[in-house]
């Protein structure tokens, strides 16, 4: 079994949860009412500059130039077409970019700063593999949907499908599954418990995200 398939085997039922949600069910059959998206939305907006420090962070660990380019290419996209993205959907929504941080949003700001301070590249990894595996996991089964929704629907769903970002995740698992061997016990117990939080925090955040997080207006 590969690293990455038995670290999440260690926390399927967590896994399940956060990827069959009844908040992307809701988003994908377009039932999702536009406050309870945009309030979503505020909150996953707060990752954007954690994440974006978190991957160059990993970009900077990376063993070798080869190993470094994907994830730059991935870096592009997060601040280019994804970052547009969150700004499109705003403006129709008619809500802020900006909005306090609930307990969910800061607690998964504070896993990506505890990863991206302990150095660790492996660390940085099992992270930012949890946040990208687990919506590719929940989006895929719903890439067909995207073009009938509005945008702020369907294009979230289409940037979390398709070959580009399968490959991400691709990338992901391969650079973590590479380091895996060479870890005394002591360092894949850390990732171990990095992972295993990273999938508890996603699956808190679509619960808080499904009782309907306090739009900022």
């Amino acid at each position: 079994m590969r690293p990455t398939d038995l670290l999440k085997s260690r926390v399927q039922a967590d896994w399940t949860a956060a990827t069959d949600h009844a908040f992307t069910r809701a988003l994908a059959d377009g039932t999702l009412p536009a406050d309870r998206m945009a309030g979503y939305l505020q909150q996953d907006y707060l990752f954007v500059d954690g994440f974006v420090r978190l991957l160059a962070s990993a970009i900077a660990q990376a063993p070798a130039l080869a190993d470094a380019v994907p994830a730059a290419q991935f870096l592009a996209l997060i601040t280019g077409a994804e970052n547009t993205y969150f700004l499109r959907s705003f403006k129709a929504l008619e809500v802020p970019a900006d909005a306090p941080a609930c307990p969910e949003a800061r607690a998964f700001q504070d896993l990506m700063a505890e990863a991206r301070a302990s150095g660790r590249y492996e660390c940085m990894l099992a992270v930012l593999l949890v946040a990208e595996w687990s919506y590719l996991d929940w989006a895929t089964p719903f890439a067909d949907r995207a073009g009938a929704l509005p945008f702020w629907l369907g294009e979230w769903i289409t940037l979390h499908t398709g070959e580009g970002f399968a490959g991400v995740v691709a990338y992901l698992r391969d650079q973590l599954d590479r380091a895996w061997p060479g870890l005394s016990p002591r360092e894949q117990a850390r990732v171990a418990e990095l992972f295993h939080r990273a999938v508890q925090l996603e699956r808190a955040f679509f619960d808080a995200a499904w009782a309907g997080f306090p739009v900022a207006r």
